[in-house]
């Protein structure tokens, strides 16, 4: 849900629809910031035999704005090609795998990536400097199963790169670490702790992770936090305007495609410039607060322009609904006519300082979506999931961890938990702070170190425990 098939054309395209954003400072090496970006929602870990992939003719960035302008000062560009071994057989590998380099895997992917730096310059403006970071490196493969891989950890710990400067990057399968009870949100707004009380009462139940059986693809970097700040050092100062970066995410595509051509092959021909077809900064915004007839039009746009989007956030429909759906639960929230200032501050700003004691990520007044990270907060040594709401400054709406439990803080924000932090005024009702996604029981594990990201689930497999 978090941008799961969020507009309606990019879900007709999951090679460029991205699912998740994380950016937060590694809790394992304080020097450095984790920037994962996933695509391709709902992989069935069985999609045999033509098994997930990134997109060749896709360019996959993650941008940094360090400024405050919402533009990008930093883009970490990803490119693709895939190679056959062996074109007469119809099989993704023909024996088992136990390295990236084995002839019996038999549908090859590699990838590398472009740090495009974008500095002030009195003559031009800006001037520009592109970096190769990583040449033509195998992505690791999807899993097949235990008999085509026999050792999955080991076969995609081995693709890890590791930089001079303390970098690491990985491309590849993932399991999906968002948890998030769609079915439940989706069913004309069930909240399941208290869906007895909604407009079409059912019985109690207890939150299903629905996205527990599937896997992503991703791109994840960790890099020195001194390499992307505006000032190139890493600020100590959490009130520091230099401590704040955003960040987002990317996908275009060529602007013409001619299929066919002189030897029929499926692509033909392509033509540039590419064309930007998807973004996400901030989870669950083109999800569940832009309108329908913009959705498209908000994966195309860029942040910078983001203030034609404000309404949606000022005045969200859901806020409207929750009253309506469960009558006499939220009356509070029903009579407040106010511009929704906490929601716009929390996704489009950043929250400025004097709101949360001792915390701000307010990245300047331009309105954009972007998953803004004061990188001067260290990492928690006891992590809520519930981020600053739960009194854990590391965590959502300051970047984004795997753990986070983004949907249960926003649902709780919009029901109208975060207004007194801008109107102490405004009381909110008191089922506002019981909202609960309900999926957290089963949310996935995490890795202890980079790429963060569980192994994904074999095709042999399928299905996991609940909570595996």
């Amino acid at each position: 849900m978090s941008s799961h098939r969020e507009a309606p054309e990019v879900s007709k395209d999951p090679v460029v629809d991205s699912t998740d954003v994380y950016a937060f400072v590694s809790p394992d090496k304080p020097n450095l910031v984790t920037l994962i970006a996933n695509y391709i929602p709902f992989e069935d870990p069985a999609g045999a035999p033509n098994f997930y992939e990134f997109g060749d003719d896709v360019v996959y960035r993650i941008h940094i704005d360090n400024n405050g302008d919402a533009l990008s000062d930093i883009i970490f560009e990803f490119t693709f090609a895939t190679f056959v071994t062996n074109p007469n057989s119809f099989l993704y590998n023909t024996g088992p795998v136990t390295d990236v380099s084995d002839a019996t895997l038999n549908r090859k992917q590699f990838y590398s990536v472009d740090k495009i730096s974008y500095f002030p310059d009195p003559r031009t403006g800006f001037r520009t400097v592109v970096e190769r970071l990583v040449d033509s490196k195998p992505v690791v493969p999807c899993n097949v199963g235990p008999r085509s891989m026999p050792n999955y950890p080991a076969l995609a710990g081995s693709t890890v790169l590791r930089l001079a400067d303390g970098s690491s990057v990985f491309a590849g399968q993932r399991k999906d670490a968002f948890y998030v009870d769609i079915g439940s949100i989706f069913d004309l707004g069930d909240l399941r702790p208290f869906q007895n009380l909604h407009l079409i009462p059912t019985a109690a139940a207890g939150g299903v992770n629905n996205l527990q059986g599937f896997n992503v693809h991703s791109l994840a970097i960790e890099v020195p936090i001194a390499s992307i700040t505006s000032s190139r050092t890493q600020q100590a100062d959490v009130n520091s305007p230099d401590a704040v970066i955003g960040v987002w995410t990317s996908a275009s595509r060529y602007k013409a495609t001619v299929r066919g051509g002189p030897t029929q092959t499926l692509t033909g021909s392509q033509t540039g410039p590419f064309v930007q077809v998807s973004r996400l900064g901030n989870p669950l915004i083109n999800e569940a607060v832009v309108p329908m007839a913009l959705k498209d039009a908000w994966n195309k746009s860029t942040p910078d322009h983001d203030a034609q989007f404000a309404a949606a956030g000022l005045h969200p429909e859901l806020a409207k609904l929750l009253p309506v759906l469960y009558p006499g639960v939220f009356p509070n929230l029903a009579a407040y006519t106010k511009d929704r200032v906490d929601l716009a501050a929390i996704l489009f700003t950043g929250i400025p300082a004097g709101v949360v004691p001792g915390f701000q990520n307010y990245s300047g007044p331009t309105i954009a979506d972007m998953l803004r990270l004061n990188v001067a907060v260290p990492p928690s040594k006891n992590p809520n999931a519930l981020g600053i709401l739960g009194g854990d400054l590391a965590g959502f709406p300051n970047g984004r961890r795997v753990i986070d439990d983004v949907v249960t803080v926003e649902l709780r924000a919009i029901a109208g938990v975060t207004i007194p932090l801008v109107d102490p005024t405004f009381k909110p009702d008191a089922a506002a702070a019981a909202i609960k996604d309900g999926s957290d029981a089963a949310k996935p594990k995490t890795l202890g170190t980079f790429p963060w990201l569980d192994d994904p689930i074999s095709g042999y497999t399928t299905v996991p425990p609940q909570g595996a």
